[in-house]
């Protein structure tokens, strides 16, 4: 058979094959470039949850040693040197070289506490006080209302912008 003599219709198959792996080629792209997308969307919340964690950890870690501090000074709690600590103060000049008073231990204690919760939780603050109701209030006002048997160790952080709160109740 010659050119001449071929039908018409005898490349028509072969004609509509030629750019199917080409359009293959290109959805497999796709399909590669979007899964890629969702594994680093993935990524980036599971980093997200993980700093938010780490910042509770750091938080349930300062309200234990406070709630420590305190255990370890009983006669202070007895005296109401906890009750109300929501402003630290100049720390007192003891606890060096020079011995403490429960009262001037408490103080110590919060104005160390209150130093380390500053530095270790991103606009860190924390309170301690006698709370009826502990799990309320905010950084500005920690809506102690000096009822109760507990105390409540209140520490307040910022979290990508959020305010966030972490409440742990203390009976010493």
């Amino acid at each position: 058979m010659t050119m001449a003599t071929r039908p018409a219709n005898s490349h028509a198959p072969h004609g509509r094959r030629r750019g199917f792996a080409l359009i293959e080629a290109l959805i497999a792209v796709l399909l590669l470039s979007l899964t890629a997308l969702a594994y680093a969307a993935l990524q980036v919340r599971g980093l997200s949850a993980n700093t938010s964690a780490m910042w509770r950890s750091k938080a349930t870690i300062l309200a234990y040693e406070l709630g420590d501090r305190m255990r370890a000074n009983r006669a202070a709690v007895t005296a109401g040197n906890y009750n109300a600590l929501t402003v630290p103060g100049a720390p007192p000049a003891c606890g060096g070289v020079a011995s403490c008073t429960p009262a001037q231990m408490a103080a110590l204690d919060y104005a160390q506490w209150s130093t380390e919760v500053g530095n270790l939780l991103p606009g860190g603050s924390g309170v301690v006080c006698r709370d009826s109701t502990p799990d309320d209030g905010a950084a500005a006002a920690p809506a102690c209302d000096g009822a109760g048997a507990t105390f409540a160790v209140k520490l307040f952080w910022t979290e990508h912008g959020t305010p966030a709160r972490l409440v742990v109740t203390v009976r010493p």
